[in-house]
């Protein structure tokens, strides 16, 4: 609301917050760019102020840190790849607004049928044991998300804390098989699997070990693509994720969808730990996914849930990822020093997103359409 001066005239808010009705991508794109270079100004500020180093030096060896070797470069696009594939399987949820946080335990999960079928199966014929792996590990993935997706379509349970629970109890049984499977006895660690014949590994394309892998996530990727944006399924999620009511009011069911697409993302979770295990680690550990079923969530979030846009996430939050640990080791600092920047440079990539959705206007500022007060407006004096 405008307020009164002593003398009873109307004065002008100092702040007006409209919502943006359109922007184009190049210029959401720029908004971003110009949150990163402010991001990188304080993030060398901050470097200076607490290490002395040049910030200069510190940039260069993130660089360098992700992509100064073919090596490096190949670790770099493991990272993202498995990264984007989780992002890609919590993006059909979120997109429902079902916030399944239960990646994590959906990967872990996959993660372990595939090594006890790469444990007690290592004597099946190589293409018959993978297919059952995959089999496995999607099929576990998918039931494991189905669980709290059935209890939410039947009962209406908080997704949240049923998911984060899932996690939890995911996490413990893992613990358990690996004491289980530990070699050597009491080493707290169940080692490489299948060392010395590679029963259950994935096969490598080449002299590149980590490039199926890739290509997997890829196809899936495209697929995901297509399913959310030209399927009939991808439209029922979208509506759903809208208004449940009105859903209903147009004849979807909203118990079905629900059912359906935790299914879905239950299986592309667990099909990331099957990439884990048999594709690049070949071990199974409780820290596994390492902490990647939360980070897809702002991956997806950052792209909007388009996957074409989440290689571009995953692929900033990788690189972040690679440069935190490269300073760390180069400049013997504490790894929660990278961690500081890494979280600057998220803070203003995140804030970004309010000037991309809304628009300031200051006092005396000319305003695109003068007259009746616009009900999205926020006034701030």
């Amino acid at each position: 609301m405008s307020s009164k001066n002593p003398a009873g005239a109307v004065t002008e808010p100092l702040i007006h917050i409209t919502k943006r009705k359109h922007l184009e991508w190049y210029q959401s794109w720029g908004i971003r760019l110009i949150a990163i270079v402010i991001a990188l100004v304080i993030c060398a500020i901050v470097t200076s102020v607490m290490t002395g180093l040049d910030p200069l030096s510190v940039y260069s060896t993130m660089f360098e840190g992700a992509f100064g070797t073919e090596r490096k470069l190949w670790i770099l696009g493991k990272e993202v790849s498995i990264l984007l594939c989780i992002s890609l399987a919590l993006t059909p949820a979120f997109k429902m607004k079902f916030w399944n946080l239960g990646g994590e335990g959906q990967v872990l999960i996959g993660a372990l049928v595939t090594a006890a079928c790469m444990i007690y199966m290592k004597s099946l014929p190589q293409p018959l044991l993978i297919l059952i792996m995959f089999l496995g590990a999607v099929v576990v993935g998918a039931i494991w998300a189905g669980i709290p997706a059935f209890f939410k379509a039947k009962w209406n349970t908080n997704e949240t804390l049923f998911t984060l629970m899932m996690n939890y109890v995911a996490t413990q049984l893992v613990a358990f098989f690996v004491i289980v499977w530990e070699v050597p006895k009491g080493s707290g660690n169940v080692g490489i699997i299948n060392q010395s014949g590679n029963e259950g590994w994935l096969p490598v394309i080449g002299d590149y070990k980590y490039l199926l892998n890739i290509l997997l996530v890829a196809m899936v990727t495209v697929g995901m693509y297509v399913y959310l944006k030209y399927s009939k399924h991808g439209y029922e999620i979208a509506v759903v994720g809208e208004s449940k009511n009105t859903a209903r009011y147009v004849g979807i069911k909203v118990g079905r969808v629900i059912l359906r697409t935790l299914l879905l993302s239950g299986a592309i979770c667990g099909f990331a730990g099957f990439l884990m295990v048999a594709g690049t680690d070949h071990t199974i550990t409780t820290t596994l996914a390492g902490g990647r079923g939360f980070l897809g969530v702002m991956v997806a979030w950052l792209a909007q849930f388009n996957p074409l846009g989440m290689v571009l996430s995953s692929f900033l939050l990788g690189f972040l990822e690679r440069g935190a640990s490269e300073i760390s080791a180069i400049y013997q600092l504490n790894h929660s020093f990278g961690d500081i920047l890494t979280g600057i440079i998220l803070f203003f990539i995140i804030g970004s997103e309010f000037f991309i959705n809304y628009k300031v206007h200051f006092r005396g500022q000319a305003k695109e359409k003068p007259g009746a007060a616009d009900p999205n407006e926020i006034q701030l004096h």
